[in-house]
């Protein structure tokens, strides 16, 4: 199973009760997680490119005698950059320490972690687009240098004294490479972008943490929960964990494809990894205003929910699975939503026979 050992950045405001296919680890998660970790690259599933560049980095490193050079991985969260970083320090043979961006607020707080490094050790640094301004700008020189420069006093009186590091590799992982600055950036040796998961991916790691859970699930059953895991392979365990529950209680144990369907159901995740909220605001584009286009806070009243909810949890997923579109004249829904909900579009609408599309390329 690879995914995030935990998620910095908190629910969007407004943002109501915690979902099950919801990327970001809860509490739950974060408890399972350190069981069910891959330990080395030959463990760890999926990421193919990202897994054979990165042993490159790491072998010509052991080789070397050298500590590896700095690493940049981005993608959404729930896709294992937090086990990546783990796997980094082990096949490294150096410890790691965990930190975030957030936690680090002030220059000083960066030094005091940089300053009781060991030489070689692995610096896992979560969000780091978050990192304040003044630490970043000392992280520019100990990531080039190893050296920082700490300031003693204030005002003209002001001196600044050089503190050597020992080498050690920065593991940087973001949600928003965009935000980090260029000079940010330049200064990481490797950089990788996580993919979303392929459902036979997706089999494989659910198959492995029934393993480790000692789970009987049979490999369709497997298939049906990895085809409503959204491509994460946090949610896919957070949904076997539930469908673990629901056979124990209301089957034999087994967790064969009608088990699985059955419980997913009850949880209200459907056939292609929609909860309850996301079909809110599909059939709330639909049925009330025929598809769209329609503005961001007249559909977030129609589903009864912050206008930060619908556009920061609902709407990535469901622009992504092309069931939804934004155009400059508000939110439109996709033939594919109206053939996933079962509708028929009306005539004339969007994606109806014979109009224009939008979608058309």
């Amino acid at each position: 199973m690879n995914w995030d050992d935990e998620a910095v950045d908190s629910a969007p405001p407004g943002a109501a009760d915690p979902r099950l296919v919801d990327s970001v680890a809860d509490g739950e998660d974060t408890a399972v997680e350190a069981a069910l970790r891959p330990k080395d690259l030959d463990e760890f599933i999926g990421q193919h490119k990202v897994r054979e560049q990165l042993d490159l980095v790491l072998k010509a490193a052991r080789a070397r005698g050298a500590t590896a050079d700095h690493v940049l991985l981005s993608g959404a969260p729930g896709l294992g950059k937090t086990t990546l970083s783990m796997i980094i320090a082990a096949e490294m043979g150096a410890p790691i320490r965990i930190t975030s961006g957030p936690a680090i607020q002030h220059a000083g707080d960066l030094a005091a972690i940089l300053s009781s490094l060991q030489e070689g050790e692995v610096l896992f640094l979560d969000e780091i687009h978050r990192m304040s301004r003044p630490a970043e700008e000392m992280l520019y020189m100990a990531m080039e240098d190893f050296r920082v420069d700490v300031i003693v006093g204030k005002g003209p009186g002001a001196t600044a004294i050089p503190l050597e590091l020992p080498p050690f590799t920065l593991v940087g992982a973001t949600t928003r490479a965009g935000l980090l600055p260029p000079p940010l950036r330049d200064r990481f040796g490797f950089t990788a972008h996580m993919e979303f998961y392929a459902p036979t991916e997706l089999e494989r790691v659910i198959q492995r943490s029934a393993r480790l859970l000692d789970l009987d699930i049979e490999e369709r059953g497997a298939a049906e929960i990895a085809g409503r895991s959204r491509g994460t392979p946090r949610i896919a365990n957070r949904l076997l964990r539930r469908v673990r529950d629901y056979a124990q209680v209301k089957a034999d144990g087994v967790i064969t494809e009608e088990i699985a369907s059955a419980a997913l159901g009850v949880y209200e995740v459907d056939e292609r990894g929609l909860d309850r909220l996301d079909r809110a605001v599909l059939e709330a584009l639909l049925k009330l205003f025929g598809g769209g286009p329609v503005g961001l806070s007249t559909l977030s009243v129609a589903v009864g929910e912050e206008r930060e909810t619908v556009e920061e949890v609902a709407e990535p997923f469901l622009v992504r699975e092309g069931l939804l579109a934004r155009t400059p004249r508000g939110r439109v829904a996709t033939p594919a939503a109206w053939a996933h909900l079962g509708l028929t579009p009306p005539q004339g609408g969007p994606g109806a026979p014979g109009q224009p599309s939008l979608f058309r390329t």
